[in-house]
């Protein structure tokens, strides 16, 4: 399916292509399959290519001197069926303990939303979550499909301390906090494992199109695993996922 795309510049040095505002998997397939056609086809003095929900930067290494001739090129490849691309996506599984110790907001949305703690849980470990694109902070997974029951605003005041791992709900999307950070969304339990870490050839193990499955652990086992992550021994669960 191809979309009507509309090209800006942004800066001196990028192009910024823009797809439907609206949260989309149609979408986020096209941007992938559009991601692997510029790198396949070796466009030149390109430097690093960004998407989010609805957009692709790309990135130049010099400044653009003939913005509408660039264009012209780049269009030619979205549109191009000269130019293979298979897109190709993981299902990643991730430990969650929702314990009291670490599920700060799990107690405020039990009321607000009047369902049990147990069944919030289950609501959120169920579905398989989209990858989107990874912000706002490095390995900060964007998340979609999360259940409409759990839906809830950000906090009106953001806590200034939330910590590394951190599971949460903003809204219509739920995440995990890679770092310590400030953050204003619901926190309702938190991962053992490493989101990011500069160390690695890919500091962020999940990309967008991926998938992610939470499953619900206990406060041992999360201890556990933990124990196994900072020996850095851990396996984590992952197989290729087909829609």
């Amino acid at each position: 399916m191809a979309f009507e795309l509309t090209y800006k510049p942004f800066g001196e040095r990028a192009i910024l292509v823009e797809w439907p505002q609206e949260i989309n998997e149609l979408i986020l397939a096209d941007i992938i399959h559009f991601k692997q056609k510029i790198k396949k086809s070796k466009l030149k003095l390109l430097v690093e290519l960004k998407s989010s929900y609805n957009s692709l930067l790309i990135i130049y290494s010099n400044s653009i001197k003939n913005l509408e001739h660039e264009i012209v090129i780049i269009d030619k490849i979205y549109g191009s069926e000269k130019i293979s691309a298979k897109n190709e996506s993981k299902l990643w599984k991730i430990p969650v303990c929702y314990d009291t110790d670490f599920a700060l907001d799990l107690e405020f949305i039990s009321k607000e939303k009047k369902l049990s703690k147990k069944e919030i849980i289950k609501r959120h470990s169920q579905p398989i979550y989209t990858v989107y694109f990874i912000g706002f902070l490095p390995g900060f997974l964007y998340l979609g499909g999360l259940d409409k029951s759990l839906e809830i605003p950000r906090k009106s005041s953001p806590r200034l301390h939330i910590e590394k791992g951190a599971v949460a709900i903003g809204g219509n999307q739920t995440g995990v906090y890679p770092n310590t950070s400030p953050g204003g969304w619901n926190v309702i339990g938190n991962s053992p494992l490493n989101f990011f870490d500069a160390s690695n050839v890919n500091p962020c193990f999940a990309q967008a199109g991926d998938r992610i499955k939470f499953y619900p652990v206990s406060l041992k086992e999360y201890q556990d695993i933990k124990t196994l992550v900072d020996a850095n021994v851990y396996q984590m669960e992952s197989e290729v996922y087909h829609d």
